[in-house]
């Protein structure tokens, strides 16, 4: 491995992410708000460290290897991770410990939107800013920034594409060039942004809450800048664009290229995953919907209004909140989470296993049972009228079989730290699927459980937006043999 090169990258891209400390500053100062000092020392000590990791190795050139890139993805989360927490542990308010703060940190950059914060309403707006900020840069922002600015150090930036991409087809590219699609694939997520702000500000929000909020949406995120969340606001054209630019944000970003690309919005209806997840949205709402009426929990306006909302978001892995969904009748919250398994579109910025791997699943499940009755018939899985190579089918169900295994040891670790069942699930689920709220005592927040615990999901938020394998790679003996 190329140490040298890699720990040249990690540094570049380390102070590449201390300019994103600069913009609270300006924020802070709109508001005549005394957090500057923060920010500018949170600033000073990221980039002092990249420049620590880049002058050594400055002029050390060559290409990174696969494990290169896996080394690079890793430890570039857990290193953003814990100097993303710097401004949030520095700050008076809200003061967090590290521990406090790092849990925060991660949950904004793996846009799972778990917090252990409570009065947002009363924080200066330039923290408030910076978490949100977090979750967009998370999203697919610094994947595409990341892969975008390599060549500029002559090292490629394929390993890391394939590495960071969610989803079961790791080698697909909308360009020839990987930094063309680095390029593309950020326009259309700046595009989507600007459009959703907009959208907000529009329907009444102010101009802070909207640019804040659509940084959370677009991300698929979660992170608001109220308790409340986006029930603050008590607006229905508030909540109905927030839940179009959800379900936007949770389909294959490679869709929207083509989509814009072709000028065709047929694209959308013949990709059978999207078709999937639109079924999949259609299917849960309506449960939702009747379940809320006829448990006589709301009238028909609001059962359809919040039942729609509450399940987008939660499928969606946003998690958002117009309601406290875990005070409904006890169906709806496990139902409600459940669908958060499935989650968003491979190439999307959710969470979950996604729609794509569940979609080869269902046609193996099919498959099975056509051998039942034709034993010799030859039955290959097919997307998008592509065969789909066994290596890939073989490797789904590996995902899927480490996924449910680390699930439920992580409930078990939690259930050993003292929370009961309830909790323990649902905060694994909500960790691992980066979706955030949960359901007992992290049903509103996470402050109250231990440290351990929190170390915990902290693990479980990193499995989730790596994809289990690139996390899991670098603790077998393999891969450190040369």
């Amino acid at each position: 491995m190329h140490l040298a090169v890699t720990a040249r990258v990690l540094g570049f891209l380390l102070m590449i992410f201390s300019l994103t400390m600069l913009t609270p500053i300006i924020v802070a100062s709109i508001y005549n708000e005394q957090t500057s000092q923060t920010f500018l020392s949170a600033f000073a000590i990221t980039l002092i460290v990249g420049l620590l990791f880049w002058l050594p190795a400055r002029n050390k050139q060559g290409e990174l290897r696969t494990r290169d890139g896996f080394i690079v993805t890793v430890f570039f989360w857990l290193v953003l991770s814990t100097f993303g927490a710097l401004p949030l542990m520095l700050s008076e308010a809200p003061n967090l410990s590290f521990m406090d703060a790092l849990f925060e940190s991660i949950s904004g950059l793996t846009t799972t939107g778990a917090t252990v914060i409570s009065g947002l309403d009363d924080l200066p707006r330039s923290i408030l800013y910076y978490r949100q900020q977090l979750q967009w840069l998370g999203g697919i922002g610094i994947v595409v920034i990341a892969v975008a600015i390599l060549p500029m150090l002559g090292v490629g930036g394929m390993q890391i594409y394939r590495t960071e991409t969610p989803g079961p087809m790791k080698d697909s590219k909308l360009t020839p060039r990987i930094t063309e699609t680095a390029n593309v694939l950020f326009k259309i997520y700046l595009g989507l942004t600007c459009v959703c702000a907009l959208a907000y500000w529009m329907a009444g929000m102010t101009g802070f809450d909207a640019i804040s909020h659509s940084f959370s949406t677009v991300a698929i995120g979660g992170f608001s800048t109220h308790d409340a969340s986006i029930g603050f606001f008590e607006s229905g054209a508030i909540m109905a664009i927030c839940s179009f630019f959800m379900v936007v944000s949770g389909l294959n970003f490679a869709l929207h290229y083509h989509v814009l690309h072709s000028r065709k919005l047929g694209y959308y209806w013949a990709d059978p995953e999207a078709r999937m997840y639109i079924y999949l949205l259609l299917v849960g709402m309506i449960i939702t919907c009747l379940y809320l009426y006829y448990s006589g929990t709301y009238d028909w306006n609001n059962s359809l209004s919040q039942g729609t909302f509450q399940l987008i978001s939660i499928m969606t892995t946003t998690g958002f909140a117009t309601a406290d969904f875990n005070a409904w009748p006890t169906f709806l919250p496990f139902f409600l989470i459940f669908l958060s398994f499935f989650g968003a579109c491979a190439g999307s910025t959710g969470g979950g296993i996604k729609i794509g791997r569940m979609l080869i699943l269902a046609q193996q499940g099919i498959r099975e049972i056509y051998r039942l009755v034709h034993p010799n018939a030859l039955l290959p899985i097919k997307i998008r009228n592509r065969k789909i190579p066994e290596r890939v089918s073989d490797a789904i169900w590996a995902f899927v079989g480490v996924y449910l295994a680390i699930f439920y040891l992580m409930v078990l670790l939690l259930l050993a730290s003292g929370l009961d069942y309830v909790t323990a699930w649902s905060a694994t689920a909500a960790a691992l699927n980066n979706l955030g709220p949960g359901l007992g005592a992290v049903a509103t927040n996470y402050a109250d459980i231990g440290s351990f615990a929190k170390w915990v999901l902290c693990w479980g938020m990193l499995l989730g937006r790596l994809e289990i394998f690139t996390l899991l790679v670098l603790f077998t003996p393999t891969f450190w043999k040369n």
